[in-house]
């Protein structure tokens, strides 16, 4: 004992003195996070100084679909809600990563190799070539007076004529066009499809014009530039905008339709009325429809005005191919409807599936976090994307010409509709930081997508969620990894950073950790508090920690703030038993010992090779020693121990005539992220038993510790994680006794590749022709 008194503190010591380069497992994390104010307190709630920005919007929007153009005007009230003076507002101008002189295209690094795709050569020219940034026409104040502004590269400063007062507003102008990109050969958010069997497009626009950025207590002016893989960081504000498309196109949108009689026939506005009350999907403009659509092309135009309120950006899509259903899902007294627009080339998945699965998002995600508020939820389907905005995002997912689909694909598009759906309540509701921490809105969706997934369908394929899953890529190269919290445009391997590891991560707080109850509270109080709020990662940490009362600095350090992984093995197991000093007891142990102790192979062949031994020859060689059993129980022994017994008191002796089995384990921790020990025992006569030890356990010593089991039964095997559910990158040392692990190999046989004399003479029979 006083031994591993000694190593506990000398190890302290030396965990103290290291603690400033390598901090503690368990140090807190006051110095990574920012100190608690009036802004936003030490609970990780929105303090009683808060405040944020608003932005509205009118706009005229006008679709080009003969040059693939936007054309648009919009009058932009900025509300300074803050307790500053404002000289000058900040636009993001994203298109502008499209534009001629994007940096976008300047920092995208490449490389040439031997053999190229022909697609990915022509995509690399299409890059360079297309312009696709802002043409910004003017920038006036609401009497058309000049403004001055600003563009550097995504950004645009517009210089205010007078200070703005803190508590006042300020309307400006601005009217821009810009040329759409074709998604499908040079991808993007969004942009349009074309099919060119009919001359149709499928349009689906966001980012479409300049958006205010946001202003806060944190940051000032988020002025990072957009390079294409950090997303948006937006205010919230009210929307009304008018959208002139061909007058056969189906226009889908965020918001809500304000003048639905004259855009909708009086069939599809009752067939409107009848989805709210439907419990499956109603068509709005069936297939059949859709497709006598197809075939005409009007020269004539149609304005769709759409209004949405407290929204932080705005899209929609545009088509003359869409077929449209919608079905109504139950909030209290409201109803939402769930709506899917889609071509013909998404049936039949999209028809059977997509209204559904949005309807499921919606009641799951609610569940776990806040009341969908919004009146409308859509999903578009264009080819190979996935992209999210308020009350509509755009999601891949189609089947083959014939009509047929693997089970990739419809899992795929499940997966999709779901993950886009569920962005309206991260980052659309719960208002995070995109640009600069893409895992508090893909990460945190990730997760809840994975808990939807599960009440779809059992055994439904996740991808990312459960532990075992992120294990290849977190006990990967780490000069291949980030950890979570690094900025968006700096990430190591993005999906698996931003998306799969933090899902992951809440996922073990969820099931291991915390545990459900504890975790589901926590996380539905976070989202309480920052639906419609701009919340940072230490709003996210203290929430959980404040709501919960468990301690989980020791998990926020080792999962987001480095790239350690799980590896504990279980490195020694060390069974004992109790001496019981009882000669009757101990003696007979003994000799069941020795007799079962294997013999030595000299003494088995000396038994043959030796045929007679000094003392057989002559018995006057033998002495006591010869006959002496030394397990033999003598009344010297009976009295020493009876004597031993009458020295002890009486709570002494119960512990001495204790009949169990002391197991010592030691852990080592080999892939230095601290995480909860659990284990499951096998017993001798079959029965198990589970033991889940704290993190806690690694507070003195992160590297390696060990723990005295009292056991009443004996133990046949022990095996650590049995439920893969840490995330440990090698199972192979969590067993006791060792489990060889197998790995298979595939055979094949090398193909002979032909000579160049070989392809000579083949070239010269194909040259030849049949003869």
């Amino acid at each position: 004992m006083r031994t591993t008194t000694f190593l506990s503190l000398f190890l302290g010591l030396t965990l103290f003195a290291t603690a400033q380069i390598t901090p503690h497992p368990f140090q807190q994390l006051d110095q990574e996070l920012p100190t608690p104010n009036g802004y936003r307190n030490a609970a990780g709630d929105a303090g009683h100084e808060y405040w944020q920005q608003k932005a509205d919007y009118e706009m005229e929007i006008t679709l080009d679909d003969v040059n693939q153009r936007i054309y648009g005007t919009e009058t932009i009230t900025y509300h300074n809600n803050s307790p500053d003076e404002l000289r000058y507002l900040w636009l993001q101008l994203d298109q502008n990563m499209r534009a001629k002189d994007s940096q976008t295209k300047l920092v995208s690094s490449g490389n040439i190799q031997q053999r190229m795709d022909v697609t990915n050569i022509k995509r690399m020219h299409d890059l360079a070539k297309f312009d696709g940034g802002f043409k910004i026409e003017e920038v006036k104040d609401t009497e058309g007076k000049d403004l001055h502004h600003v563009i550097n590269y995504t950004m645009m400063r517009v210089d205010l004529p007078s200070p703005l007062a803190a508590g006042a507003s300020y309307s400006f102008r601005v009217k821009w066009w810009y040329n759409i990109n074709n998604r499908m050969e040079i991808g993007g958010r969004s942009g349009y499809e074309y099919f060119p069997e009919e001359g149709n497009y499928l349009y689906t626009i966001a980012q479409f014009f300049p958006r205010m950025c946001v202003y806060n207590e944190v940051d000032g002016w988020q002025n990072k530039q957009f390079l294409g893989r950090g997303e948006f960081t937006l205010p919230f504000g009210d929307y009304k905008v008018a959208i002139t498309v061909p007058a056969d196109h189906v226009v889908a949108s965020t918001g809500l339709w304000q003048y639905p009689k004259q855009v909708l026939t009086p069939t599809q506005r009752k067939r409107l009325e009848k989805a709210k009350a439907s419990d499956t999907p109603v068509m709005i403009v069936t297939p059949e429809e859709a497709l006598e659509n197809e075939k005409s092309v009007t020269t004539e135009q149609k304005t769709w005005t759409y209004y949405a309120e407290n929204v932080r950006d705005f899209a929609f899509a545009s088509s003359r191919k869409f077929i449209w259903d919608a079905v109504g899902v139950k909030f209290g007294d409201r109803t939402v409807l769930a709506m899917s627009y889609y071509p013909k080339e998404g049936n039949p998945l999209w028809e059977k599936y997509s209204t559904r699965v949005v309807a499921h998002t919606l009641e799951v995600y609610s569940k776990y976090t806040v009341d969908y508020p919004y009146p409308v939820a859509i999903s578009v389907h264009t080819d190979r994307i996935g992209m999210e905005y308020p009350m509509i995002c755009f999601n891949g997912g189609r089947p083959e010409d014939d009509g047929t689909y693997s089970e990739r694909t419809k899992y795929g598009m499940i997966g999709v509709i779901i993950h886009e759906v569920g962005h309206n309540f991260f980052p659309m509701i719960i208002n995070s930081d995109e640009r600069q921490w893409t895992w508090m809105d893909e990460g945190l969706n990730t997760f809840v997508q994975y808990l939807t997934e599960v009440e779809w369908e059992r055994d439904y394929p996740s991808r990312r969620g459960p532990a075992y899953k992120i294990t290849d890529y977190m006990g990967g190269d780490k000069n291949f990894i980030s950890p979570i919290m690094t900025n968006s445009e700096s990430i190591h391997q993005f999906g698996n950073n931003a998306y799969a590891k933090p899902a992951t991560a809440l996922n073990i707080l969820r099931e291991t950790v915390m545990g459900r109850e504890l975790f589901d509270y926590a996380f539905k109080e976070y989202c309480r508090r920052w639906a419609f709020k701009h919340p940072t990662p230490a709003d996210l940490f203290r929430t959980m920690e404040d709501a919960s009362g468990v301690d989980l600095d020791w998990f926020w350090r080792g999962w987001f703030y480095t790239t350690d992984h799980v590896d504990i093995a279980l490195d020694e197991v060390k069974w004992f038993r109790m001496d019981t000093r009882d000669p009757d007891v101990e003696n007979a142990i003994s000799r069941k010992e020795e007799a079962e102790t294997r013999p030595f192979i000299g003494d088995i062949r000396n038994r043959e090779s030796v045929k007679e031994t000094v003392t057989e020859r002559d018995p006057e060689m033998k002495d006591f020693y010869n006959e002496y059993d030394p397990h033999g129980v003598s009344i010297l022994d009976q009295q020493e121990y009876k004597s031993y017994l009458d020295s002890l008191t009486a709570d002494e002796q119960k512990v001495l005539q204790m009949d169990v089995n002391y197991y010592e384990l030691r852990f080592k921790n080999k892939g230095k992220l601290v995480m909860p020990v659990i284990l499951e025992f096998t017993y001798t006569d079959g029965t198990k038993e589970e033991v889940r030890i704290p993190a806690e356990i690694w507070k003195h010593n992160a590297d390696s510790v060990s723990k005295v089991f009292i056991l009443e039964k004996e133990l046949e095997s022990i095996v650590l994680d049995p439920y893969r559910e840490t995330a440990d990158v090698d199972t192979g040392n969590n067993y006791w006794p060792p489990r060889p692990q197998p790995t298979r190999f595939q055979l094949f046989k090398q193909k002979q590749k032909e000579n160049p004399m070989q392809r000579k003479k083949r070239a010269d029979k194909e040259k030849d022709g049949p003869r």
